[in-house]
């Protein structure tokens, strides 16, 4: 087996980032579509010159390998259990899921189908965020105790359509934190190999006014359990362009990350491993670029590491319990909001015992602070 032929899932935005960053892989072969949407479908299959179907079941049947699933959240868990049960490969969008029980059920179908299944969390293969991870592990930011980090990106139009799941508490699985919080939770817990102890968390609606739907802004603060504390925040409704930033603040150095610079990470430590950089803030030289493009970078490197996985026959490093995590950490974050006070990872695991994570995501609207004006 040379290349992997895969079936892509939805042919919405991120399937653009993924064909862009993967179309020159040669051990990458896109060879059938599925979208409900047939007008959208037709014009993808036209211009990839892929088999096309709106019935997923029959999708399954044809000639791949494996899938690519890029459909809104509340689909994630049926669309993953299908495609095991049908012996398919699966490289699924984020977030995994929107509880935690979904995410046992994707893990348990994987898991009894025998086939490989890693979720496309595209900042765990972003360069910048490898050389971070590789900086904590070499120790050259001593150990780390603070951490700041921030996405921003301007989603009011969905937000603001009453028709669209986006944002919707149920079909969504929250807001903003649910749909960009994964992303700094996977990559926080990844860099301190560690996961969360506690979360005192606000939600809130800053630019939107559907009661309907969940928060588009959010701000959490974090205790892990080995004692780094960190904030993350997320917005939808910024006036810039997609970016994140990153902060790590340790005993002997610091990292700063911005998305948007075309040199992304400036570290200043006084490790004796960085030679004549110590004691400085040093530049290096990484793969990146603005949005868009680290966005394709990522999806390059990402796709190209999932298929080697399958042809290789390894499991992924980014296991499906890593993302699974992430998802706690975003229903753990919701819980604090519902409560209004700070909540630890065992107050989660009681609601996950008991009335299910699903009951928090039916609280989230009354949750939500309402400051957008005539709401």
């Amino acid at each position: 087996m040379d290349y992997v032929k895969y079936g892509i899932v939805g042919v919405g935005s991120a399937w653009m980032f993924h064909i862009a960053g993967s179309r020159d892989n040669p051990k990458i072969k896109f060879t059938s579509a599925f979208d409900i949407d047939e007008r959208k479908l037709k014009k993808t299959a036209r211009i990839h010159k892929l088999d096309y179907f709106t019935d997923y079941e029959d999708f399954l049947k044809s000639d791949i390998d494996a899938v690519l699933i890029m459909v809104p959240h509340f689909l994630h868990e049926p669309f993953v259990v299908k495609a095991a049960k049908a012996g398919k490969h699966v490289l699924c969008e984020k977030p995994m899921a929107r509880t935690l029980e979904e995410c046992d059920s994707m893990i348990e179908a994987t898991q009894k189908a025998g086939v490989k299944f890693m979720i496309a969390e595209n900042h765990r293969f972003l360069p910048a965020h490898q050389y971070i991870a590789d900086a904590v592990n070499k120790g050259w930011l001593g150990r780390v105790f603070l951490i700041r980090s921030y996405e921003g990106v301007n989603e009011i139009s969905g937000l603001m359509n009453p028709d669209l799941w986006k944002g919707d508490p149920i079909k969504a699985g929250g807001g903003a934190l649910m749909d960009m919080g994964v992303h700094k939770f996977a990559t926080i817990n990844w860099l301190l190999n560690d996961t969360v102890g506690s979360a005192y968390t606000w939600i809130t609606k800053q630019c939107t006014n559907l009661e309907e739907k969940a928060e588009d802004n959010a701000m959490t603060l974090l205790n892990y359990k080995n004692g780094a504390i960190a904030n993350v925040t997320v917005s939808f409704t910024v006036v810039t362009p997609p970016t994140n930033s990153l902060e790590i603040y340790g005993t002997k150095g610091t990292i700063l990350e911005n998305h948007m610079w075309q040199h992304p990470v400036k570290i200043n430590s006084n490790h004796e491993a960085l030679e004549e950089n110590a004691n400085k803030w040093f530049e290096p030289n990484i793969e990146h670029g603005p949005f868009p493009k680290y966005y394709e970078i990522s999806a390059n490197i990402e796709d190209a590491y999932f298929t080697n996985c399958i042809l290789n026959d390894k499991e992924p490093e980014f296991t499906p319990q890593h993302a699974r995590e992430a998802v706690a950490t975003v229903l753990l974050s919701y819980l604090s909001a519902i409560k209004e006070r700070n909540m630890t990872y065992e107050d989660l695991m009681e609601i996950y015992q008991t009335d299910g994570t699903e009951s928090i995501l039916k609280g989230l609207q009354k949750a939500v602070k309402n400051y957008c004006p005539n709401i």
